[in-house]
């Protein structure tokens, strides 16, 4: 119980707590394990060739060329990565890879999905994506499963 509420998740950590639950004669007693209490899952609905694209900053590296950062965009579908170096990782790079390497060349996507860091979540970030009619859709922290 204290692993849950301390809001630590892993891969099998259901499977892990039905193990201990069925081995335990405390929860034995108690009662079955139930999925009721799982968090629900949220699919992507939005599924045509490069509509929905995933991008997060891969950091940091040792300076190569005054660069530390690397950029990246997949697109959902082909799986399809865009990436570039950065010297910095803040809205600016990002606003600028998004005309020049996803918009331009792919066209408008439907939908950007991306970490919460302060990066992606902010004014400049949301006004190009509302000026566009781009949805952001915002992961769970320290989950890049989700990305893509």
């Amino acid at each position: 119980m204290r692993v849950s509420q301390s809001g630590v998740c892993w891969p099998s950590l259901f499977k892990d707590a039905h193990t201990m639950c069925k081995s335990c004669d405390r929860c034995r007693r108690l009662g079955k394990l139930t999925r009721r209490n799982m968090m629900p899952l949220n699919p992507i609905l939005i599924v045509d060739l490069f509509y929905v694209w995933a991008i997060d900053f891969m950091r940091p590296f040792p300076m190569s060329f005054g660069y530390s950062y690397i950029l990246v965009g997949v697109d959902y579908v082909s799986k399809w990565v865009e990436a570039i170096p950065c010297k910095h990782n803040d809205h600016r790079v990002v606003l600028k890879f998004l005309k020049e390497n996803i918009f331009s060349r792919f066209g408008v996507p439907k939908a950007i999905i991306s970490d919460g860091g302060t990066h992606f979540c902010n004014k400049p970030f949301e006004t190009l994506l509302t000026k566009y009619g781009v949805k952001h859709k915002v992961t769970t922290p320290y989950h890049p499963q989700t990305s893509g």
